[in-house]
């Protein structure tokens, strides 16, 4: 059976977005697979409300037909996440974190009893079995450096749904020598064709 791949771009850019060049790169190594592309600049995702929250915080079969409308897209974006076999996220960095569409994204699919479950060892995350590839850029902040707080939190939250094959592909600072860093990132991706 073909490779699902949820694709998810983040940059708010469209030209000369290193992310979105990286991610389509990788995706053309990966003609067969079925594609859910979910572009949260196009599309971008609504911050979640008290409503939202009084929904998913409702047992499922206690919700009014309104709470259930107000989790219909946070059902959507979970939905997409469980069929997906990889998970493929470009990564702006911007002031040293993610962007907040992506944080909105976070925010809708990280849903006990959905994604991640709470035991008596502790929470347990529900999507074990998938992969994830991050394609990093930013303009000055290395890669896991003391200031990026974008890469360790997407690992973690990855991490927290059941996620934990994570592969980083990285173009750092990109506004000094831009092509050797694209370049490098470009190499890791030859890499990953091949291992596909």
């Amino acid at each position: 059976m073909a490779e699902t791949i949820l694709h998810i771009n983040s940059s708010a850019r469209h030209q000369g977005s290193v992310t979105r060049d990286l991610t389509a790169r990788i995706l053309a190594d990966r003609p067969q697979a079925r594609v859910i592309t979910r572009d949260l600049a196009e599309a971008p995702i609504p911050q979640i409300t008290e409503n939202w929250v009084a929904a998913n915080f409702t047992p499922a079969e206690d919700r009014t037909d309104t709470q259930k409308q107000e989790l219909a897209l946070s059902d959507l974006l979970v939905d997409e996440l469980a069929a997906a076999d990889t998970i493929l996220i470009g990564l702006s960095v911007y002031n040293f974190s993610l962007p907040a569409s992506l944080k909105a994204w976070i925010d809708q699919i990280a849903r006990v009893g959905r994604t991640f479950q709470y035991t008596s060892e502790g929470p347990k995350g529900l999507l074990a079995g998938k992969r994830a590839i991050i394609t990093f850029a930013s303009g000055g902040v290395p890669l896991d450096s003391p200031v990026d707080f974008a890469t360790p939190y997407l690992r973690h939250v990855l991490g927290f749904v059941g996620i934990t094959d994570v592969t980083v592909v990285a173009a750092e600072g990109t506004n000094g020598d831009a092509s050797a860093s694209v370049a490098k990132a470009l190499q890791q991706i030859e890499e990953l064709g091949r291992a596909a």
